[in-house]
């Protein structure tokens, strides 16, 4: 792990707390300038690690593994909880196929390439098995971080894709892995291995979503501060039984969040908060320690083996199974355009790329450094274009804007209502209309204008005007009659 010649271990403390400051200050410059903000963390982490100023030492491939996997579980989980139920209805079944075939495709692609360039086929299949899922983190940072206003169905098929691709990716770098020291099988066993990690994966993150919904019903904790704790506790868990039992915990995990996201539960907002906060830190630790095993000297050697794969990846391999994956579910080319590209390399290959490394594989350390290369090019590559391409390819949505102020109930008890926002625009049927003309059921009251950077209290005589995002108290049963009133919510 970390070597402190003789570094006490408050030095180090004040070193890695600083390195996440510097994270997160630099990650509203690099938006700016359209770089992905996990690249800015990977390089903070490289710049600091073996071989630079600060004399840390970091070289545990088996506690960056073990740090990895803890984060993707409460990114994923996070993802999950801001996952719409319509949305994974109109994206889950192009999803499955490129997280499925999609990734043996991409595999056996950037494997030839590989094995062009004059790694054994051993190898290559097990660099192209490293690199074949795109990664939760990058693909949740571009499209949540950077204020993209993307088109429903694209986005949700990438983040589907990205939160329920890694078992197949796992599984392939695990089993090709143990091949080339000897022990593993690539016969049809592997087959039935990820047909058992998908079904048992999924069936299990059923039982713990709904689970989760009536634990945190049940459980009536008396502080709000409670409920994340039990949250991530679930998170983990949902993750760590499914792997026991040979399914796939991050398909477990992302369900969960899916499923207790879309339902009833206390304490709704703080949570989403919260969690957020916990898969941002989640983010910054991850690519930190991941840039600490990172070596320049061995990473330069190997660098024009990644840029070259990266770009077959990215221009040839991820293209084409994107075209042969989305053909049956008749996607515009505007959209297979743009899926293909933002088909985001991040933390989960370099993770998987220990993998190598930790069994003991010959040339591992090589390969770990020739998967940091294409991660870096990749998320140069597509990662920096993301933002340029959605505007070219008029993939921008339509939905309105966030209100820049926002009204909660926290409780920590389930309740009969909600408080919803609704976008006024020039189309709405209550644009220029007075609040005391709106006819809202008995029960629901329009409780707060907010227009521009003011806030405005509701009167009878207030008009509403186009831009205005209106918030209405409504008790559930209300809802249809206020969305023919209003249109659909902002939180829809």
């Amino acid at each position: 792990m970390f070597e402190q010649e003789p570094a006490p271990t408050a030095l180090l403390f004040v070193v890695f707390g600083v390195l996440m400051a510097l994270s997160a200050l630099f990650s509203r410059t690099a938006q700016r300038a359209g770089i992905p903000v996990v690249l800015v963390f990977l390089v903070i982490g490289m710049i600091a690690g073996t071989e630079r100023l600060t004399g840390l030492r970091f070289e545990d491939y088996g506690f960056a593994f073990r740090i990895g996997m803890a984060a993707l579980v409460l990114i994923l989980f996070d993802g999950g909880l801001n996952t719409p139920m319509v949305s994974v209805r109109q994206g889950v079944r192009p999803a499955a196929i490129l997280a499925t075939l999609g990734v043996i495709a991409t595999a056996g692609l950037v494997a030839v390439a590989a094995h062009l360039l004059g790694f054994s086929w051993g190898v290559a299949l097990l660099l192209g098995a490293i690199v074949s899922s795109t990664d939760a983190a990058a693909v949740f940072a571009v499209l949540r971080g950077s204020g993209l206003h993307l088109k429903r169905r694209v986005s949700v098929t990438l983040e589907i894709e990205s939160g329920s691709n890694d078992p197949m990716a796992l599984i392939l770098t695990m089993a090709l892995a143990s091949a080339l020291v000897g022990g593993g099988d690539l016969s049809w066993v592997v087959a039935v291995e990820v047909l058992v990690q998908l079904t048992v994966g999924a069936a299990l993150g059923f039982v713990f979503g709904f689970g989760g919904r009536w634990l945190l019903g049940w459980a009536r904790l008396e502080t709000g501060g409670l409920y994340p704790v039990l949250t991530i506790a679930l998170a983990l868990v949902a993750f760590g039984v499914p792997t026991l039992f040979l399914g796939s915990g991050f398909l477990a995990v992302y369900i969960a969040g899916v499923i207790m996201g879309n339902g009833p539960i206390p304490y709704r907002s703080g949570l989403l908060r919260v969690h957020d906060s916990v898969a941002w830190m989640s983010q910054i630790t991850m690519f930190l320690v991941l840039g600490l095993l990172i070596t320049p000297s061995i990473l330069l050697e190997v660098a024009w083996i990644g840029i070259v794969l990266a770009l077959v990846l990215a221009v040839l391999a991820r293209p084409l199974v994107v075209v042969l994956s989305l053909l049956p579910f008749r996607y515009p080319w505007r959209e297979v355009t743009y899926i293909s590209w933002v088909g985001l390399r991040g933390a989960v290959p370099i993770i998987l790329a220990t993998i190598p490394v930790l069994l003991g594989v010959p040339g591992g350390e090589e390969i770990f450094h020739i998967v940091c290369a294409m991660v870096i090019v990749s998320t140069i590559v597509p990662g920096a274009t993301v933002r340029w391409l959605t505007e070219k390819l008029g993939l921008i949505s339509a939905e309105p804007p966030p209100p820049p102020a926002v009204l909660e109930i926290q409780s920590t008890q389930i309740l009969d209502g909600e408080i919803t926002s609704y976008y006024i625009d020039e189309a709405s049927a209550a644009c220029f209309a007075r609040i005391g003309d709106l006819p809202f059921p008995k029960g629901s009251l329009a409780l707060l204008i907010v227009r521009g950077k003011k806030l405005k209290a509701p009167r009878g005589d207030t008009m509403l005007r186009p831009g205005d995002h209106l918030y209405v108290f409504y008790r559930k049963e209300h809802l249809p009659f206020i969305q023919l009133l209003l249109g659909r919510s902002q939180e829809e």
